[in-house]
């Protein structure tokens, strides 16, 4: 232990982390820099802090505070101590409706404050797209801003008292009239009050530099103003006294389309005097092909309020009638609105790639302009990307002129960053040209810090420097930052990443196969820390269960995004593939697939913890529950040869028993061990064939796939598949299950149907999904090269594949082409891939489901939604007059995970998020749907609720036929 970490240990009553995972969480921000800290505090309260302070200053280490580490310049990284403010300094202490404010602590997220001010018809004014993750403290360091500025104008607005720490341990209260000002600063202001009046541009997003001309006396000598954006170098914030504003009742949204950029930015200004909540702007480039936007090529997103809906309408269509426009579109329903904004908050990652795939960095992510030069700007911008060779897509508040951008700098070459670095100098010298600041939200940082000069002029800039000097004269608080800072070409956090692609087992197609790449997909946006408010659990989203259910960075997408890239760096993380940090971290990832689809870069964490596994324990022993879990389809098909379903039972139903092997097993002793059918759904399947032969010769042919759960744990929802695709007049086969050893004739279908050929069988199709999320990736490879064998005779045809099992049918679609990606039947057989819900809706779309009518609950399945979508699902549930909408989130089972020894606690946490509140607040006689066999059993194990396959239901609701079971009903 050092003497840094015994010392702050002794003083600090909060955590102190000199570990390497503390450390690696926070080697980044959002932003294209790195830098390795000593140690990480997360302070209780303003006391820790002044501890912190203290011990710092006696041995010279720099400070730097944090908050949701979303920053894109870079200021949020420190050599020294940093202070994580998110763990405990995140409470609201107090909001007072009738004076409209409220007083917050840092760490507080801004949604947790919306959340609580919105019952008083209040909100904070500022809202960046990060708004469930960003941190009142960050919002302040940088003086935020979000798409509401044009009403509500920046943080530093917003702001009326801040209680601050210096370096040297004094408690300043900073307000109007020089309230908290430390000795020497009104001096230095009055000392040169004319530079001060002159050398600011005017514009409405000036967040570049000092806000020293706050302090100017016609501005009310403001020094919690002035600290607004000051990033962390002039003092701590430990506590905010902050204004709120009235929100409209009613808010509509008018989509304005223009034919291109340029014509949507000269347009943005004009709508200024009509009094607009937004004016936000963005091209197709960053919209998904799938998006409902009015035709055009470029948007304006402009918001109105009212008292009511009709006031904030009017607003709206006025607003339309002025503007000279290819198309428009005017939405006041709350949920439509909150689709179309969540296309403008994803631009934010989804722009870190080029619409041609390559990758995209910040940077010059918020110049700002004068908003009635913005249009000129942009085709100036436009012309100097192309000078340099360069792509990047602007969008972002043009009402205010602010541009955000990422742009396909190629940093890990050093000809990339020399092009870098020249086109920056280029860049600001734009931007000053337009009478614009460098920064228009984000902070400048080490990203722009170093050509503020050209901005300013050396002297304003060496007055910044005494403005420090005079707030910290130790130059220990986020040193390099504003003032004397680091070239914006060094620190860049790709240049420890290995030059070479490693050796990796999946195929990474979207990374060129190179998993280095993969991994630098998280660009730091944290979408994944979405904070657990009643605003932020609504809906559909995902990812990331782990984070919500523990809150911890290292739980976080990003936090294990951050511990592989410093395991590729080799600095911090020194063990390579065998890191126990890196494994730690993702012991708690559900392998859910969330962050697939909502991390707007599509970060696949876990095809990365796959791959890890499988170096991390190459030619070593694994966890018990990696060959007892890992292992499933073995140890099924065994029970099913030996004819022991009724034995294994048995032994499961004895405590003492069932204890002992789940202990062998690695199991948790707080979970049931499920039931093994007496009867496997092939078995059902073969009985049936011979009973009643073939009955639906001349229907269009579907394999029905007997995934391990149907066919062993749950062949009710086999059963049931079957009977709802015969009524759907579908003919229905099994994969084959014996090699063929010729090509098959004609189109193959006497080879898919034989149905006795299972009886000299000893080959099944499998997925390896069980392999793959346990690491066993040379195991996987096996089984699905098998699995292609045995369907060669189907992928000689054109005939689809129904998989029940949505982790199954997501396995076939991404694992199988990912994992063996140079055998084309891989792709062939995933593209065969449909769901339930799919079939149905392609194979027989004239088919009339029966009418169920009640009223469904549950959850959409998490790889469903990440891999497969469920808008079949959504529109067979209508069909058959099933009503209400399913949760989001996963239900923490997630396959082996609930059930490995350990992971019961977040397992069951994961579960409380979303889906048990969800059922239980289910009507009776609600059908609570769950197509996948852990959600069902995360359900009947916690909630002792019986959830069912949508096939069941379904088949339930047939009136023709003979039935193969007793009817289960409805949740009573």
């Amino acid at each position: 232990m050092t003497d840094l970490e015994a010392e702050l240990r002794r003083a600090v009553r909060g955590e102190v982390g000199f570990d390497v995972t503390s450390r690696a969480l926070v080697t980044m921000d959002a932003s294209n820099y790195r830098r390795v800290p000593l140690g990480v505090v997360a302070p209780r309260d303003a006391d820790d802090v002044a501890a912190v302070l203290a011990v710092c200053r006696a041995q010279g280490v720099p400070v730097v505070p944090r908050g949701g580490g979303t920053s894109i310049a870079g200021q949020a990284t420190g050599t020294g101590v940093v202070l994580d403010f998110t763990r405990h300094m995140n409470r609201l202490l107090s909001l007072d409706p009738e004076a409209g404010t409220a007083v917050v602590q840092p760490g507080l997220v801004l949604d947790r404050l919306q959340e609580a001010a919105a019952p008083h018809g209040l909100r904070f004014g500022p809202d960046p797209s990060t708004h469930s993750r960003c941190t009142l403290g960050g919002m302040i360091g940088n003086n935020a801003c979000g798409s509401h500025s044009v009403a509500w104008g920046t943080t530093a607005d917003s702001v009326r008292e801040l209680s601050v720490l210096t370096v040297r341990g004094e408690r300043l209260r900073l307000g109007p009239r020089w309230a908290g000002a430390p000795e020497g600063l009104r001096g230095l202001v009055e000392g040169d009050l004319a530079r001060l009046r002159t050398g600011f541009p005017e514009l409405p997003r000036r967040i570049s530099g000092y806000a020293l001309d706050a302090l100017l006396p016609e501005n009310g000598s403001d020094v919690a103003r002035a600290f607004c954006g000051s990033e962390g170098t002039l003092g701590v914030l430990t506590e905010a006294v902050v204004r709120l504003v009235r929100a409209p009742r009613a808010r509509a949204l008018a989509v304005l389309a223009y034919a291109d950029e340029s014509a949507a930015a000269d347009a943005a200004a004009g709508l200024l005097p009509h009094g607009p909540l937004t004016v936000e702007g963005m091209a197709a480039d960053l919209v998904p092909a799938t998006a409902r936007l009015p035709r055009g090529g470029a948007w304006l997103f402009v918001e109105t309020g009212g008292d009511t809906e009709a006031e904030a309408r009017a607003r709206a269509e006025r607003i339309v009638r002025a503007a000279d426009v290819v198309d428009a579109l005017v939405v006041t329903d709350p949920a439509g609105q909150r689709a179309l904004w969540r296309i403008r908050e994803d631009a934010s990652g989804t722009a870190t790639r080029t619409p041609e795939g390559s990758e995209a960095w910040p940077g010059w992510e918020d110049c700002a302009v004068p908003p009635a030069r913005l249009g000129a700007y942009l085709r100036d911008f436009r012309g100097l990307l192309r000078a340099h060779g360069l792509h990047g897509t602007p969008y972002g508040h043009f009402g205010d002129g602010c541009i955000h951008v990422r742009i396909d700098f190629d940093l890990l070459t050093d000809a990339g960053v020399a092009r870098f670095r020249s086109f920056s100098e280029d860049l600001a010298e734009l931007v000053v040209a337009h009478g614009g600041s460098l920064s228009g939200e984000h902070g400048d940082g080490q990203a722009r810090a170093e050509l503020l000069p050209r901005m300013y002029g050396e002297e304003m800039v060496a007055l910044f420097e005494r403005a420090k000097g005079i707030w910290d004269p130790d130059d220990l608080l986020n040193p390099g930052m504003l003032v004397r800072p680091a070239p914006l070409d060094t620190n860049l956090r790709f240049s420890v990443l290995p030059s070479r692609p490693v050796d990796v087992a999946f195929g990474y197609p979207s990374d060129g196969g190179d998993f280095s790449a993969a991994v630098r997909r998280c660009v730091g946006v944290a979408k994944c820390r979405t904070a657990p408010t009643a605003a932020a659990g609504s809906g559909t989203a995902v990812m990331c269960p782990s984070f919500r259910a523990t809150g911890e960075e290292a739980h976080s997408t990003r936090g294990r995004a951050r511990l592989l890239h410093e395991m590729l760096a080799g600095e911090l993380v020194t063990d390579g593939w065998r890191s126990p940090e890196v494994r730690d971290a993702l012991d708690l990832c559900l392998s859910c697939k969330g962050c697939r689809s909502d991390c707007p870069v599509e970060v696949d964490m876990a095809t990365y913890k796959a791959e890890f596994l499988h170096h991390h324990y190459a030619g070593r022993r694994r966890p018990a529950a990696h060959y007892s879990m890992g292992w499933l389809p073995v140890w099924l098909r065994l029970v099913e040869r030996s004819r022991a379903a009724a034995v294994v039972n048995a032994v499961g139903a004895v405590g003492p028993l069932a204890a002992v092997v789940k202990r062998m097993g690695g199991i948790a002793a707080e979970r049931r061990i499920p039931r093994v059918a007496g009867q496997t759904f092939s078995g059902w399947w073969l009985r049936r064939a011979r009973g009643q032969g073939d009955l639906t010769a001349g229907r269009a042919l579907v394999i029905l796939w007997p995934d391990t759960f149907t066919e062993h744990l749950a062949p009710s929802v086999g059963r049931a598949a079957v009977r709802v695709l015969e009524a759907a007049g579908l003919r229905v086969a099994l994969p084959p299950t014996l090699r063929p050893r010729r090509r098959p004739v004609g189109d193959g279908s006497s080879a898919v149907l034989n149905p006795l050929s299972a009886l000299r069988s000893r080959g099944r199709v499998c997925c390896g999904l069980t392999y793959v999320s346990t690491g066993q990736l040379d195991r996987a490879r096996t089984v699905l090269r098998r699995t292609l064998d045995l369907m060669a005779p189907v992928l000689e045809t054109d005939v689809p594949v129904v998989v029940l099992e949505p982790s199954c049918a997501a396995a076939l679609r991404t694992d199988l082409p990912e994992l063996l990606h140079d055998d084309p039947r891989a792709a062939r057989l995933a593209a065969r891939v449909l769901t339930f819900a799919e079939a149905l809706e392609r194979l027989a779309p004239d088919w009339t489901p029966p009418r169920v009518d009640r009223p469904v609950a549950g959850q959409t399945h998490c790889h469903q939604h990440a891999v497969l979508g469920d808008t079949a699902d959504r529109g067979l549930r209508q069909a058959a007059l099933l009503s209400g909408e399913l949760s989001g989130g996963c239900c923490g089972l997630a396959g082996n995970f609930g059930f490995e020894k350990g992971h019961f606690e977040v397992s069951k946490a994961c579960a409380e998020d979303q889906l048990l509140p969800a059922v239980r607040a289910a009507e009776n006689g609600t059908e609570i749907l769950a197509d996948g066999f852990s959600c069902r059993t995360q359900l009947e194990q916690l909630a002792g609720v019986r959830g069912r396959h949508l096939a069941e239901v379904l088949a339930e609701g047939l009136t023709d036929g003979l039935t193969d079971g007793p009817a289960v009903s409805p949740r009573e």
